[in-house]
């Protein structure tokens, strides 16, 4: 597995649409390892494939229940809605107020190509699914956000 570069904000590439994926193979499968190792060195919850510099549908999560590998998500429910804090492994040292949908169900295709559903309701996992699919249309955070916040840099 190989740790990849993450995007930030001002890459052209994380605004721009993904293309589903065709066909899952050994290529689709070893980028959703490297994704999820990346993900995790990054100490993130979510990454989307545009956000290491592929314009491919596909999304790794892990809020603490599991890694979750999603090829082709497609919020297929939606209800009710919440404001949460937000924040981006591409747009580091930011913190925004965000408005999602309280309820989504997600279809998808797992790393074996058969296809799955996820219902989060209320959770960090709603929020989550619904801000790395957006990655994938070229819309992040701090498009959709009330407010921002600048974070102080612990390293300085």
């Amino acid at each position: 597995m190989a740790l990849l570069d993450i995007k930030k904000i001002g890459d052209p590439i994380l605004k721009q649409k993904s293309s589903p994926v065709e066909k899952i193979d050994s290529t689709i499968r070893k980028l959703l390892d490297n994704m999820a190792e990346t993900m995790y060195e990054a100490e993130g919850v979510g990454l989307a494939a545009p956000q290491i510099g592929v314009l491919k549908r596909i999304v790794v999560i892990d809020v603490g229940e599991g890694l979750i590998e999603l090829i082709n998500p497609e919020i297929v429910r939606c209800e009710g809605s919440m404001q949460g804090i937000e924040g981006c492994l591409s747009v580091p040292q930011m913190n925004g107020e965000v408005d999602r949908y309280e309820n989504v169900s997600v279809k998808f295709l797992n790393r074996q190509g058969k296809a799955q559903r996820i219902l989060a309701k209320g959770t960090l996992l709603s929020r989550c699914l619904q801000h790395e699919i957006d990655h994938l249309d070229g819309i992040l955070f701090v498009d959709k956000a009330k407010t921002l916040v600048r974070l102080e840099d612990s390293n300085e």
